[in-house]
């Protein structure tokens, strides 16, 4: 396989021209000379000279191609290792804000994986069975899990306020009863102060009495 099949970019070829063209210019300069036998004490013919001429000026014509061709291509290197190195950066950034990404998931899964095994006060709760609950709520029976715990809650606050409210009722009655049964004992007690005050009286009545008799 040759250059030029395995060279595809357009102004690469255009440099392997140049430089082909030029090389077989210099071959045919040299092979002018050797045909011609030039020796340095030796004066060329005139066609040989023209012949010569000529050869030279397409040679420097090419190698001034070539050296054109040479500078674009130092140019379009110099690009190519400027815009290699901004797509560098640019993918080092990228590759790095991907690793942010990283950390960043794993940060919010071990989050995740934290909250969803956190102990929550909630199911310490001492909440009625929920076979109990879904006997007098039927309507919630297709309730999501969070839902379903929420209207829970909520059932098992409003039992409490009503018991409370039941608790206070009774408490007030039970101070109401004691209260009452206090004023009774003393009563109780006023009355057998007052019974025994009348029996003293009637005991001493009844001596002196018998002692007039």
């Amino acid at each position: 396989m040759t250059f030029a099949e395995i060279v595809q970019d357009s102004f690469l070829k255009s440099v392997l021209t140049a430089s082909s063209e030029a090389r077989g210019k210099c071959m045919d300069l040299i092979d002018l000379a050797e045909r011609s036998a030039i020796a340095s004490s030796q004066t060329l013919p005139t066609d040989i000279k023209l012949d010569l001429s000529q050869q030279q000026r397409l040679l420097n014509s090419n190698l001034a191609s070539l050296r054109h061709a040479s500078r674009e291509s130092i140019f379009e290197v110099r690009e190519t290792k400027q815009s290699t190195s901004e797509a560098r950066q640019e993918i080092d950034r990228l590759h790095l804000q991907l690793q942010n990404l990283y950390y960043e998931e794993r940060h919010l899964r071990g989050e995740i994986s934290a909250c969803e095994s956190y102990d929550h006060q909630y199911q310490q709760l001492p909440l009625i069975p929920l076979e109990n609950f879904l006997e007098v709520q039927p309507e919630h029976s297709h309730d999501d899990e969070k839902s379903l715990m929420f209207a829970r809650i909520s059932y098992e606050l409003a039992e409490r306020e009503v018991m409370e409210q039941q608790r206070q009722s009774l408490l007030k009655t039970k101070q109401s009863l004691v209260a009452d049964n206090k004023k009774r004992k003393d009563d109780l007690a006023s009355l057998d102060k007052d019974l025994e005050t009348f029996i003293d009286v009637r005991s001493v009545d009844c001596n002196i009495s018998t002692a007039l008799s």
